[in-house]
């Protein structure tokens, strides 16, 4: 066996060895990652049901995560993830702080340009409606902290849909 031929085999084995050890690593930096949002989902969803038990909530859990109160149903059209609404609301975290809220003309807004929460959420609601969100971090802002709400947060909402078009 020549020099050459002896080195591009063992140049080969490196190279295989080193794509394996990234494949391994790539795999369990994948099941942490799994690991890490479905610890985060149970907190989320632990949270939201201590809320809902607190404040002797009639919620509807919708199999996402999210859960939602209707204290007044509305009698006008429905909004799809098309249409653009204009809701009067309150958003606030678990522990009360208010982080953002609409004036009460309320706020103007494609449902496709807002969190998962609300575009999954706001359709339950017919124009006139009223009640709450209460979103878990997955279908907020996640893991990515934003102005004054922080990373991993559940979100309340209350709101009142005034238009839909």
């Amino acid at each position: 066996m020549s020099d050459l031929s002896f080195i591009m085999q063992k140049t080969t084995k490196i190279k295989l060895g080193i794509f394996a050890l990234v494949i391994i690593v790539l795999i369990g930096s994948f099941a942490c990652e799994k690991r890490r949002i479905k610890k985060q989902k149970e907190e989320d969803e632990k949270i939201i049901k201590d809320y809902i038990s607190s404040h002797n909530l009639n919620a509807t859990a919708t199999g996402t995560g999210l859960y939602y109160v209707i204290t007044s149903q509305g009698t006008g059209d429905k909004p799809t993830i098309a249409s653009t609404v204009t809701v009067n609301y309150k958003g606030y975290l678990s522990d009360g702080k208010v982080f953002d809220q609409s004036s009460a003309a309320g706020a103007t807004f494609p449902l496709t340009g807002v969190i998962k929460g609300w575009q999954e959420g706001i359709p339950y609601f017919n124009k006139g409606g009223k009640g709450m969100l209460l979103i878990p971090s997955a279908l907020g802002y996640g893991s990515q902290a934003k102005s004054s709400i922080p990373a991993n947060s559940v979100l309340i909402f209350d709101v009142e849909l005034l238009n839909v078009q």
